[in-house]
């Protein structure tokens, strides 16, 4: 697809040819037009990398083998803020630099030679020099890693965006204190826990490779919790049924939903086990499917029941997309790609639960992991068999059931003590 399929107006195609950018616009749409894109996304693709194209040649820049991350850079943060070319605003602002981040893929992906993504950002090298710290002395697994990478960076683009190691010791136990208690203010009990670890640990990083004075790590405060100390948050069986049932399955991104929510509704996984759930992983032939195990916890083998199978099949059959990944679930925009974050799998939960008008204190996949337990818990199950069914590797794990195994406990409970006079 060149740009002449895509944009009619001559002027509007003269003006798009201007910059050392232009000579790949013609491949960069066909790239775009092949992962799947829209029409009018590919338009908005193409106008804001053109854009990019038209400051590049009023910087001077007549190559784009001559493009580098500081250009990049200039563009977004500097020229963009204070455009007058094109409507302000954040929103406005976000799609440009989106655009230019998926033109920096296109360009690797055809090997031509590009920053990368990462370089954008000053403070990537300390990111990788934390990471590699981790992973050589703490033997972290590689989605804690990445994890820890994703808190560090909210944590360095809130306090600056432009910390370098130089620049460390200009932090004070104020900013620390106050970031991490604005954090836990909007964020539940498990992001509290791994940003108060990620701040710890990479103090103490500073502090050994002396780009901090003194260790700073007694700066994060510590939230006092206590284990068992909550009932499970879930939503009962009759609101789970309610749900599935108002799930749209005439839509693409219905089928999708409604397979998800089976998933973890039949055999109560984690979000972590549907987003990693590969087409190998369900054995037709013998009507199983497997669950990789995840948190040191035990791999999970159950029969594939009905209502699995043919919500699975309905969806791989007339919405998955043919692409080559083996992740059965994607995401329902181009470009394709696996799930990738359990907050994906959050918004479309709680996206469902508000169309149903399902009202619950949480809105994730553990809604349905507490609903599962306690559904069987309920129907005469052993805490062995809970702990082996939702992979728990250690049975403490699972007591958190006990509490509303309401009928049990009755048995247990003291009668009320009598006044006597």
């Amino acid at each position: 697809m060149a740009l002449e399929q895509v944009f009619v107006n001559s002027e509007t195609l003269e003006r798009l040819r201007e910059g050392p950018l232009a000579p790949q616009l013609d491949r960069f749409c066909r790239w775009l037009n092949d992962h799947g894109f829209a029409r009018n996304t590919i338009r908005n693709h193409i106008s804001h990398v053109s854009h990019f194209s038209r400051y590049l040649k009023q910087s001077g820049v007549t190559d784009s083998a001559n493009l580098n991350s500081s250009q990049i850079r200039a563009f977004l943060a500097d020229h963009l803020p204070h455009c007058k070319c094109r409507r302000a605003g954040a929103f406005q602002y976000n799609r440009i630099a989106f655009s230019v981040h998926r033109f920096m893929k296109y360009l690797q992906e055809y090997g031509f030679a590009c920053p990368s993504d990462k370089h954008m950002t000053p403070y990537y090298s300390l990111l990788d020099d934390y990471t590699k710290w981790l992973k050589n002395y703490h033997h972290l697994a590689s989605g804690t890693l990445r994890l820890r990478r994703h808190c560090l960076a909210q944590f360095l683009d809130r306090i600056d965006t432009s910390f370098t190691p130089n620049k460390l010791s200009t932090l004070s136990p104020d900013k620390i204190e106050t970031f991490f208690l604005n954090y836990s203010n909007n964020h539940g009990q498990a992001a509290r826990r791994s940003m108060q670890a990620v701040l710890r640990t990479f103090l103490r990083f500073c502090f050994i490779r002396g780009y901090i004075r003194r260790d700073l790590a007694c700066a994060v405060p510590t939230l006092r919790t206590y284990k068992l100390d909550k009932l499970p948050r879930g939503i009962d069986d009759n609101q789970a049924q309610r749900l599935i049932s108002s799930i749209d399955r005439k839509t693409k991104v219905g089928r999708r939903d409604y397979a998800i929510i089976q998933l973890l509704y039949t055999y109560g996984i984690r979000s972590g086990q549907v987003r990693a759930l590969r087409l190998n992983d369900i054995n037709w032939r013998q009507s199983q499917i497997r669950f990789a195990p995840l948190k040191h916890g035990k791999e999970v083998v159950q029969p594939l029941t009905d209502n699995v199978g043919e919500s699975l099949l309905d969806y791989l059959k007339n919405t998955r997309p043919k692409i080559s990944h083996p992740e059965v679930f994607l995401t329902s925009r181009a470009p394709y790609k696996p799930l990738g974050y359990s907050s994906t799998l959050s918004e479309i939960i709680a996206r469902n639960m508000h169309r149903g008008d399902i009202t619950s204190p949480s809105c994730g996949a553990h809604t349905f992991r507490h609903c599962f337990a306690s559904r069987i818990l309920k129907g005469g199950h052993s805490l062995k068999s809970i702990a082996d069914m939702i992979g728990h590797r250690c049975i403490q794990t699972t007591f958190i059931y006990t509490k509303i195994d309401f009928q049990t406990l009755s048995q247990v409970a003291l009668n009320w003590p009598e006044e006597i006079l």
